[in-house]
């Protein structure tokens, strides 16, 4: 069994557990990334979109009231079971679900004209064939909005946010620094830029709870954050509960036709 494939069923494993809780997170459900996302996917009601690593579906619901028609893809049925739920709850009628690996897009060349991905890109083992993928199904001129956790161009720090993402959740295999995502997309063939960046405040109690944290993990969790060295404390903002500040990142992309 190769590595991509065993990180990959780990994935589905973790996050299909857990699907409900992802249903009602409000750090996936809203936020000013998830506006801005909608704002510069700037549908007109015709657009055929792909939301890829859909997760409960937060970002596929968001565009759907302006989309022609919206397709939520992710590994995990459990996953799309939510999304589908959530649509009905909602009265929307033109979000249809696909389970698929974002490396491997079950879709013809040329299929959609907005491709979008909302905190799932740290999840790909191989990033790099992913955004050939999203190139690849995208029209011609067509745009990617990404946006994800980016780590810090600190090593230190680096370390410690992968530390602590590996510990709260054994399927994590990246946050890629702004910079690094920027030099990937472009070596994919998009036009990219950095269009909003945020500082998430993850409440330590609620982060570990969604994952549904093993108690034992979570206790390394807390000795992690306590031992870091001061920067990375000042940096990451960690509270006496623990809760701490991550970066986030949305980049806007076009498909280019100079590769």
């Amino acid at each position: 069994m190769s590595n991509h494939s065993t990180i990959k069923e780990s994935v589905n494993r973790q996050f299909s557990r857990v699907a409900a809780n992802y249903a009602t997170s409000a750090v996936h459900a809203g936020g000013e990334d998830l506006a801005r996302l909608v704002e510069l996917a700037g549908l007109t009601g015709t657009e055929q979109v792909l939301d890829a690593g859909c997760g409960a579906g937060h970002t596929a619901l968001a565009l759907a009231p302006e989309a022609g028609e919206v397709t939520a893809l992710d590994l995990s049925s459990e996953m799309l079971a939510q999304v589908a739920g959530l649509a009905a709850t909602r009265g929307l009628d033109n979000i249809s679900v696909q389970q698929g690996d974002v490396e491997q897009l079950p879709f013809a060349d040329n299929r959609f004209d907005v491709v979008t991905s909302r905190y799932s890109a740290h999840h790909w083992p191989r990033p790099e064939r992913a955004l050939e993928e999203i190139r690849r199904v995208l029209t011609p001129g067509g745009r990617f909005l990404l946006a994800d956790v980016v780590s810090f161009d600190d090593y230190t720090t680096d370390t410690f946010v992968q530390t602590v993402e590996l510990l709260r959740d054994p399927s994590h295999v990246r946050d890629h620094t702004a910079s690094q995502w920027l030099t990937m997309l472009r070596g994919a063939g998009f036009q990219a830029e950095i269009a909003f960046i945020w500082s998430l405040r993850l409440d330590f109690a609620t982060w570990t709870e969604r994952m549904a944290t093993p108690s034992d993990q979570v206790a390394m969790l807390r000795r992690t954050l306590d031992f870091a060295p001061a920067e990375v404390q000042r940096t990451l903002q960690v509270e006496a509960d623990h809760s701490f500040t991550f970066a986030g990142a949305l980049f806007y992309a076009t498909r280019s036709e100079m590769l």
